[in-house]
């Protein structure tokens, strides 16, 4: 039996949605539960992808498929299509499975031609209404079909108001409206050299293959990238008789919700237009009237519809939108979804669906999507003063939340103005790890260059701080500390601005910020949420300032805590410089032994945020060029300080240079070359914990983590120092300490080579920020140059470096797994690179066997009803 690529909406249910879409899938629900549906059908989206695989044409078997549902329709409605007596005139719209609102295309009122507009304007005896009818579907036809840029149409429409002096398109009568019809079929012969077609057929066939192709227009592919919806779903087209709205004063259209879907109270909210067809409403051409004023202008047709809202929503168990038409009076339900809402709407809407019975406390929390949940963990900008701020430059939307504080341009004064009780922004090119401690005091950072994945990003999102990044509509120049925007305005030091990480704005003002509200519903479903899943939820965190914030958001432990922060500080730097450039062990050990206390306070701090929790503490990573000076002047004072002539230290620290840093002499080569470093940091881990053991009472057990291990040999070497040092320090204290020793598994050999590795590690942490790196053979930070290039030609779908790549890092992440587990059973598995926080890489490591994801602490309850999702989403499976 060959293939069905179109189904009658009487055929389908909403269980058919990747088939349909769900737009397809809904109309056929509701026609099956007997609502008041304009009939139709629904081309698949399977025929979407053979249009594709076809060399975008539709296959012969498909159009007759089409003409056949046609022909059914037509006999539904009772008129013919093209018909110059009783014409038939449908809408095409797209419907994807997933919803992606306003991402594709619609057509509306197609069928009409020269012939059928005078029969439409005979049997309706409203001859506005039927060129009204012809002038938007040429209009929507020229810009969706055949890409003639809609605002020629609209001066033509704005020219016949002006010459009438009228505002409204509504004050336009029938001859009014018969001229615009003749100028845009003008408008249509000169752009496209052949008159309007007037063939029904030929219209509707030109507007399916439109709609196909708006799977890939350019805002679609962005949607998809964003919301994780594979390009190869593609959409469904849905061709449904017209109803109109705008037939007369007894017609109206309009779109609502069943609960507000800004804050989820349960109430009726959406608006309607008497007169008007859909995109009136939506275009914001005129001003609709709330939904609720609707009982006193047609009173039957809105207890019929307050009806059917709530039978919608009890059938779906969900907030539905839904969008209607009212033609002569009757009313009809063109299309219903669930709704998409803000994040606290989310949360309250599952809790009361839960309280009304309508949903299990499963079913609940997979009506709140982890990614919403970033909005409420973050300062926002005060609604009132954004509405009056104008933003003066966009760039990524890098580390969502907003700030508002005085522009700096380096990190020195960005300290120092912090000091001085200032909040403060700060503008780079781009940032270097020498600009941590300026980033950690600052309320928000700006970057011309560097995208999503660029350490101001990686960094900004881990301290839970706002980043605009990649902003190339502003110059800023370091030296002369200014900032110029397009309009040629140039911002100096100290001027107030403001940034919103979650669009990319940048403001040339100060516009209040309050601090974002974690409500009860939000710790009902995370309670829920915890009580469903399996994998744990660490957090990245560096300092005790992030380790308590994270705790407050439920982290159960510390999966990566990265002791190269904590060597930039001004009071440490310093050593940490005389260290490196040391030229014996002796003087390396005489510069460690000043680092020591300040490590160990480090630890300690870390270990009594987390009350006795899960610690692990990668050692040092970063090649050691990363800690020198560049700029002449510091070199110099470096120089007197270590007593060593200025051209010896300058041949230092070219000698430290490396081509390239990410490949280069770091992670646990640093502690084959210097042992001595790893003997410190493993005296500063174990004596924090006796201390914290001793003081608090808390029973610690510390993981200590050995980076970027590619051979057994390397980590069994370092692996030897950090446990004679471990016993030399409970020697000395008089006390036994269980502690871990494992490795972060970030070279591609390490995943393949992992079954010896696991003879040394007793715990295994993804690195999958380098782990990407190193399989895709680029870097995080160039990537951004060439990625946009991949998304458009359909080469990735989605940024490696932020969802985590399955097919090729996850199968090393599989292997790593399962070789692991063969030497060592009782391996502990966790990942705790930048993916650790994003919801279907959370999935991916449920489904992989991991035990934990770590993340950045304003990443953690993402990851705990993500964590939930994936328990959920496997039972259902």
């Amino acid at each position: 039996m060959s293939k069905k690529y179109v189904y009658m909406f009487s055929e389908g249910n909403a269980s058919m949605r990747n088939l349909l879409g769900g737009k397809g899938a809904n109309l056929a629900e509701m026609t099956n539960i007997g609502l008041p549906v304009p009939q139709g059908f629904t081309i698949t989206t399977e025929a979407c992808t053979k249009y594709y695989e076809d060399g975008k044409t539709i296959s012969d078997d498909i159009v007759a498929e089409i003409y056949e549902a046609i022909a059914k329709t037509e006999k539904i409605a009772g008129k013919k299509f093209g018909d110059p007596e009783n014409p038939f005139l449908v809408s095409v719209r797209s419907g994807a499975r997933a919803s992606m609102p306003g991402m594709m295309d619609t057509i509306l009122n197609l069928g009409i031609n020269d012939v059928a507009v005078e029969a439409v304007a005979k049997r309706t005896n409203n001859p506005r209404f039927a060129y009204d009818s012809y002038r938007r579907f040429i209009q929507m036809f020229s810009d969706v079909v055949m890409c003639i840029e809609k605002s020629k149409f609209e001066a033509i429409l704005d020219a016949a108001k002006e010459a009438k002096g009228v505002q409204m398109d509504t004050e336009l009568d029938a001859d009014d409206l018969k001229n615009v019809v003749v100028k845009y079929k003008e408008l249509y012969k000169k752009e496209m050299g052949v008159d309007f077609p007037q063939d029904a057929k030929v219209q509707l066939m030109e507007a399916v293959k439109a709609v196909f192709r708006s799977w890939d227009n350019p805002r679609a592919i962005v949607y998809r990238r964003l919301n994780d919806i594979p390009s190869s779903w593609g959409t469904a087209v849905n061709v449904q008789s017209m109803v109109f709205g705008n037939m007369g004063d007894d017609c109206g259209t309009g779109v609502a919700f069943t609960r507000d879907p800004a804050t989820g109270e349960k109430r009726l909210f959406g608006e309607y237009l008497m007169n008007a067809q859909g995109e009136d409403v939506v275009a914001g051409i005129r001003t609709p009237q709330p939904i609720s004023s609707l009982e006193n202008t047609m009173p039957e047709v809105y207890k019929q519809f307050v009806n059917i809202a709530k039978t919608l929503e009890d059938h779906y168990a969900d907030m539905q939108d839904m969008e209607f038409t009212i033609e002569g009076g009757k009313l009809y339900m063109l299309q219903t979804r669930n709704g998409k809402r803000t994040a606290p709407a989310a949360l309250r809407i599952a809790v009361d669906l839960v309280k009304e019975g309508k949903l299990t406390k499963e079913q609940a929390i997979m009506k709140v999507e982890p990614g919403q949940l970033d909005s409420l963990l973050h300062p926002q900008f005060d609604a009132a003063s954004l509405k009056a701020a104008k933003p003066v430059a966009k760039g990524l939307p890098a580390s969502p939340g907003a700030a508002a504080g005085k522009l700096y341009f380096t990190a020195e004064d960005a300290i120092a103005a912090s000091g001085r009780g200032e909040k403060v922004i700060l503008a780079r090119q781009e940032t270097s790890p020498e600009d941590i401690e300026g980033m950690h005091v600052s309320e928000g950072i700006l970057t011309a260059r560097g995208g999503m994945t660029s350490h101001a990003a990686v960094v900004a999102r881990g301290m839970g701080t706002c980043c605009v990044a990649g902003c190339g509509e502003v110059v800023i120049d370091e030296e002369k500390k200014t900032m110029t925007l397009s309009d040629g305005r140039v911002l100096t030091e100290g001027q107030e601005i403001s940034l919103d990480g979650s669009t990319g704005n940048v403001y040339a003002e100060y516009v209040k910020t309050v601090e974002a509200q974690v409500t009860g519903d939000f710790g009902t479903v995370m309670g829920w949420a915890d009580e469903i899943r399996k994998l744990k939820v660490y957090t990245n965190a560096d300092t005790p300032k992030d380790a308590e914030q994270a705790v407050k958001f439920g982290a159960e432990g510390v999966g990566l805590c990265r002791t190269e922060h904590m060597f930039f500080a001004e009071d440490r730097i310093a050593a940490m410089r005389e260290m490196i450039v040391s030229k014996t062990v002796e003087q390396r050990e005489k510069a460690l032994a000043k680092l020591l206390p300040m490590q160990r306070e480090d630890f300690k701090g870390i270990y009594k945020a987390m009350e006795g929790k899960s610690v692990t503490i990668r050692f040092l990573d970063p090649p050691l060029h990363e800690f020198l000076p560049t700029d002449p002047e510091d070199i110099k004072a470096l120089a007197n300080e270590m007593v060593m002539p200025y051209e010896e230290l300058v041949a230092t620290i070219e000698g430290l240079h490396e081509f390239n840093p990410m490949m280069g002499h770091r992670g646990c080569r640093l502690a084959v070359t210097y042992p001595e470093i790893a003997a410190m940091q493993t005296r500063a881990v174990i004596e924090a914990a006796i201390e914290v053991k001793q003081e608090c009472g808390y029973d610690i057990v510390p993981e200590i983590m050995i980076p970027l291990v590619g051979e057994v040999k390397e980590l069994k070497y370092v692996k030897d120092i950090v446990v004679k040092t471990a016993e030399e320090v409970m020697k000395e204290k008089g006390v036994t300490l269980k502690y871990m020793v494992g490795t972060m598994i970030e070279i591609p050999r390490a995943a393949i080579t992992a079954d010896e590795i696991a003879q040394e590690a007793e715990f295994f942490s993804f690195g999958t920020n380098d782990l990407t790196q190193m399989t895709f053979g680029f870097s995080r930070d160039d990537a951004g140059k060439f990625l946009e290039d991949y998304y458009s030609k359909k080469i990735y779908e989605s940024d490696p470096f932020q969802r985590l790549d399955q097919k090729g890092v996850g199968q090393l992440v599989k292997m790593a797994v399962k070789l692991g587990k063969q030497t060592r059973p009782d391996i502990k598995l966790g990942i705790c690179g930048e993916h650790g926080g994003d919801p279907s890489s959370v999935i991916f490591c449920h489904n992989a066997g991991l035990n934990y994801v770590s993340c950045s602490p304003f990443r953690v309850p993402i990851a705990r009803l993500a964590a939930a999702h994936a328990v959920v989403l496997e039972k259902q499976q």
